[in-house]
């Protein structure tokens, strides 16, 4: 492009951020349906608890793999806006300062021309959004298997280390109020 305004950054800038928003949505709650289709598969089961936490463990690795990738899919949707824009002249510079910028680091040594220096601002307020927005989904996915699965497991009269947890030589049983609380009765 050969002219540009200052609102031409937030034109291009703001549909991104709309872009990336809706696909981070779709992936995430992607993810989440899938994670919670294997909780309740799961549920029917009786697993032992150290099966359970290999579970867990591995479901949650599986979703950060998958967001890490969900990540780097929409750097590279800014990444090819700066490249056709003209804002860097290679794609692998593009890339790596999106990259960059989206985990809001800013210590690849590359910048914006200072026409397009208001995206670069963007797209570091898209990262603190996309980020948060991935930490939120794990967090809840792990506190959904762990109200779930865990305590189930720790519940069932599994013997072991495990079930001194939660019991002290009498009969224990949790009970999940929800929001994460739980109280073990007696």
């Amino acid at each position: 492009m050969t002219r540009t305004t200052p609102l031409d950054n937030w034109i291009y800038g703001l549909a991104l951020v709309a872009l990336t928003l809706a696909i981070h949505a779709a992936g995430v709650t992607f993810m989440i349906s899938v994670l919670r289709g294997i909780r309740i598969r799961l549920e029917r089961r009786s697993l032992r608890l150290p099966r359970v936490f290999a579970i867990v463990v591995g479901a949650i690795t599986a979703m950060g793999l998958l967001l890490a990738a969900l990540h780097g899919i929409e750097a590279a949707f800014w990444a090819a806006v700066y490249v056709w824009l003209g804002a860097f002249g290679s794609p692998e510079a593009a890339i790596l300062y999106s990259v960059d910028t989206m985990a809001t680091r800013g210590a690849s040594g590359l910048t914006l021309q200072p026409h397009w220096r208001m995206m670069g601002a963007l797209e570091a307020a898209n990262g603190m959004l996309l980020f948060g927005i991935s930490t939120a989904a794990i967090f809840s996915v792990m506190q959904f298997y762990n109200e779930h699965l865990v305590f189930r497991a720790l519940s069932s009269g599994s013997s072991g280390p495990e079930q001194d947890l939660i019991s002290n030589g009498s009969a224990a049983k949790p009970l999940a109020l929800g929001d994460g609380i739980t109280i073990i009765r007696r």
